[in-house]
């Protein structure tokens, strides 16, 4: 397996999931993860090759995949012949949907369907030529009934047959679970001023706590340094406006917090597995945020 990038998604905490539809000639992002769940339909792509975790397998000419949070995904052309490929994604926040309305008697199917998305999940052939009206129409939809329409087809989705899950039970990838008041907190400053100056010190003084110990503290928690915590929520931010924008490269880079445009460049590289120009370019289709 090539390597993997961890994708910094452009929904912020305000969106409810983004959509994003688009006619393509080939698969050329990277195996990637990110702490979303996404939803992706794939048509007329025969011979392509898509990879969940640790499975691998050539997909027909539909392909219906849910793939939980932090689960390494992506397709590939391989031997795909087509010059016309539909695909449409949904990415939607893995709290979306908390734990507690979850636990409901009449959403206990779509609870076993996120947690078992978790290995990855491809519906049945039946279920992804009736779904495909459906998610075309959701890209016309908006607000509230978009939301609904998303929590209906999720809900269709867990009573359906025949589904199989994909990666093995022994591949893991959820390693980015955490709960701390203080670190909620530290994100929520870092959320608010991402376009600002932003020290260690300034964080570490919002939790109430010595900087070497929050730095520590962040560490241990996320499994990333305060730079990189800020640096990721800087770089979901730039990737919003690589798609919702026509504003410089230079520009995004300077309105999300990065003073050096080549620094900008080189990180968003290294997390994306793309510049922001081939990111740009990549998501030149329709996409909405709800």
């Amino acid at each position: 397996m090539s390597s993997v990038y961890r994708e910094i998604t452009p929904l912020t905490q305000n969106d409810c999931f983004t959509l994003f539809s688009r006619v393509k000639e080939e698969f050329n992002f990277p195996l990637h993860y990110h702490e979303d769940f996404e939803l992706n339909f794939v048509y007329n792509a025969a011979g392509a090759k898509r990879v969940v975790g640790d499975h691998v397998e050539i997909i027909d000419d539909y392909d219906l995949v849910l793939v939980g949070s932090n689960l390494p995904h992506g397709w590939f052309t391989h031997q795909c012949k087509t010059r016309n490929i539909e695909e449409i994604t949904i990415q939607f926040h893995r709290d979306l949907l908390d734990d507690k309305f979850l636990r409901r008697n009449q959403l206990s199917f779509i609870k076993a369907l996120l947690e078992r998305a978790g290995r990855g999940i491809s519906f049945s052939r039946e279920i992804k030529e009736a779904f495909r009206p459906r998610l075309q129409q959701l890209t016309q939809k908006g607000g509230f009934d978009s939301v609904l329409e998303l929590i209906s087809i999720l809900h269709d989705l867990s009573i359906s047959r025949n589904m199989r899950t994909l990666s093995n039970s022994s591949f893991t990838s959820d390693q980015f679970n955490y709960y701390s008041r203080r670190i909620e907190k530290a994100f929520e400053y870092m959320q608010t001023y991402y376009d600002k100056e932003v020290s260690l010190a300034d964080v570490a003084k919002v939790v109430n706590m010595p900087e070497v110990s929050f730095s520590r503290f962040i560490k241990k928690r996320t499994g990333k340094t305060f730079i990189e915590s800020l640096n990721e929520i800087r770089l979901g931010h730039a990737s919003r406006m690589l798609i919702d924008t026509t504003e410089t490269i230079s520009e995004v880079s300077y309105k999300c917090g990065f003073n050096n445009l080549s620094y900008f460049n080189r990180i968003f590289k290294r997390k994306n597995g793309c510049t922001p120009k081939e990111f740009r370019q990549n998501y030149s289709g329709s996409r909405v945020f709800i």
